[in-house]
C-alpha cells in the first residue's frame, strides 16, 4: 500500500491564510445583509474543530480495526494507481452523499451532524465546526472496503473530500461559472444547505459533486438569501453544549415517551418527528380501543 499524504495536515496553512483573507475582506468591504463574523462564534467553531481532531483519534481505533478486518476477509483488491485514485474519490463522494443525507433524516445521526449546522454565521470558520461523535459515519463506507478499497485509501479520499468543502463555506463568493455550478458543489449550493428556511431544509448534500443531488432529487438552487442556523437555535457558545445538546434532548424525549414505539421514533425517525395526537370530535370517539397512527414532521 503506497504512502498517501495527509491532505488535511498539509492544508492547514491554506485554511489559516484563506480565513485571514476572508476576515480582512469582510472588514474592508462589509455586506450588511451577510451573516459575517462574530468573535465568540468563530472561536467556538475553531474549538469544535480542534476537539474533533482529538476525539476522531480515538474513534478511528475501532473503525480502522473493523475496516481492516473486512478488507482482509474480502478477496477483492483495488490497487492505488494514477487511474484508480480518481475512481475511488468518485465512489467515496457518492457514499459521502448518502452518509450526509442519512445524518439529516435519522435523529440519532443528526445528533452528531447538527454540530456543523449550529452556527448562525456562515464563513470559513464554520467549516471547522465539526462534531466530536463521528462514530456514526463508518457504516456508510463498508461497501467500499468490501469492494477492496484499502482503509488508508478511503481515509485519503475522505480527507480530500473534507478539504474541498472548506472553501465553499463563504458568502464572499457569489456564483462560479455555470458549468462549474452544474457539476460541483459551490458556496451558493452550500449556503442553501446551511439555511434554516423551509424550502432550503435538507437539501444539497453533495460533498465535492452536486450531481448526486440533481440525480436523487435533493437539489435546490439559491434564490433568496439564506438564514443560517437551526430551526430552533441553541444560543450557546459552550463547546460541550454544542457537541451534546441534541443527545441530551433525545434522552429527555425518551424519558417522557409514552411507549416503546414512541421511544424508537424519538431516536430513529426524523429530527422533527412527533407522535400523532389523538383525533377528537363528535364523529371520532376516542377510547381505549381507538387506534392512533404515527406521523412524522421534517
Amino acid at each position: 500500500m503506497p504512502n498517501l499524504p495527509d491532505v488535511v495536515l498539509w492544508s492547514i496553512p491554506a485554511f489559516v491564510l484563506l480565513t485571514l483573507v476572508e476576515m480582512i475582506s469582510v472588514r474592508i468591504h462589509p455586506d450588511e445583509e451577510a451573516a459575517g463574523y462574530e468573535a465568540k462564534d468563530a472561536a467556538t467553531s475553531v474549538g469544535m474543530g480542534l476537539g474533533s481532531l482529538l476525539f476522531d483519534f480515538f474513534w478511528k481505533i475501532p473503525i480502522v480495526a473493523l475496516y481492516t478486518a473486512i478488507h482482509e476477509l474480502t478477496p477483492l483488491r483495488v490497487p492505488v494507481l494514477w487511474w484508480t485514485v480518481p475512481l475511488m474519490l468518485l465512489a467515496q463522494d457518492f457514499f459521502s452523499y448518502w452518509s450526509h443525507r442519512g445524518h439529516h433524516v435519522v435523529r440519532v445521526l443528526w445528533a452528531c451532524h447538527v454540530v456543523h449546522h449550529s452556527s448562525e454565521k456562515f464563513n470559513l470558520t464554520t467549516a471547522l465546526r465539526q462534531p466530536w461523535t463521528t462514530l456514526t459515519v463508518w457504516p456508510f463506507y463498508v461497501p467500499l472496503i468490501a469492494l477492496g478499497v484499502h482503509p488508508a485509501a478511503l481515509a485519503f479520499c475522505s480527507s480530500a473530500n473534507l478539504v474541498y468543502q472548506f472553501w465553499i463555506h463563504t458568502e464572499r463568493i457569489d456564483r462560479m461559472p455555470r458549468w462549474f455550478e452544474y457539476v460541483f458543489n459551490t458556496p451558493s449550493h452550500h449556503r442553501v444547505h446551511h439555511a434554516s428556511q423551509g424550502g432550503y431544509l435538507d437539501r444539497n448534500f453533495g460533498g465535492i459533486l452536486i450531481v448526486w443531488d440533481r440525480l436523487f432529487g435533493s437539489f435546490v438552487p439559491e434564490v433568496e438569501r439564506p438564514v443560517y442556523g437551526l430551526t430552533k437555535n441553541i444560543n450557546t457558545f459552550n463547546p460541550i453544549k454544542v457537541a451534546t445538546h441534541e443527545y441530551v434532548a433525545i434522552v429527555k424525549d425518551i424519558k417522557t415517551a409514552s411507549g416503546l414505539r414512541e421511544r424508537a421514533g424519538r431516536v430513529f425517525r426524523g429530527p422533527g418527528w412527533q407522535p400523532a395526537q389523538p383525533v377528537t370530535g363528535p364523529s371520532t370517539p376516542v377510547g381505549p380501543s381507538t387506534p392512533v397512527e404515527e406521523s412524522s414532521a421534517a
